[in-house]
């Protein structure tokens, strides 16, 4: 019965994406395409299963945007998901660099103690479900990336007077991280 559901639950939710009914995020897009410019290189760590990721970039992003990523770390390749560090070690390993080269992104608790876990500098964007997650561990939470015309909320640590997620601020979180 429960794996009859998240077959159907899978299958409703890639209706619903390629119907473009699930948006990006806030500065989401911005923020990825500014990354890929800047030549860095992207990785997904996520406890959701690979074809919820590949719709979900193919939708969102473009078709070809599964190869933006070097690294998409999903589902069960780990035995302990997330708020273990397991998935982000699989990620890191790899990707062949250690916790201190790299930055993450995460949305909930459970993520920010599995990045954290793993030693990784970690900003926050809190959505519907985790706005009431203790996440205040991480160097920045804010309530989206923002846009230049769309500025973030600071929910805790500091923005360095920002008012959306880009390269410089980035550069400025991870600096203070790996001091």
């Amino acid at each position: 019965f429960i794996a009859e559901l998240h077959r159907s639950k899978t299958s409703h939710y890639m209706e619903i994406l390629a119907d473009g009914g699930i948006p990006l995020r806030t500065g989401v897009r911005r923020l990825i395409e500014e990354v890929r410019e800047h030549g860095l290189r992207l990785a997904i760590a996520t406890t959701t299963t690979p074809i919820n990721v590949s719709t979900l970039l193919k939708y969102s992003l473009a078709p070809d945007s599964e190869a933006w990523f070097d690294v998409i770390a999903a589902g069960d390749v780990v035995a302990n998901k997330k708020p273990a560090a397991d998935i982000y070690q699989y990620t890191l390993d790899r990707l062949s660099i250690d916790a201190e080269q790299c930055i993450a992104f995460e949305d909930s608790a459970n993520g920010v103690r599995s990045s954290l876990g793993a030693g990784i500098t970690t900003i926050v964007t809190v959505n519907d479900y985790t706005k009431d997650e203790d996440v205040n561990s991480a160097s920045l939470v804010v309530d989206h990336f923002g846009e230049p015309d769309q500025p973030f909320q600071v929910l805790a640590g500091n923005a360095q007077g920002e008012c959306y997620v880009d390269m410089a601020l980035i550069q400025e979180i991870w600096n203070q991280g790996n001091q």
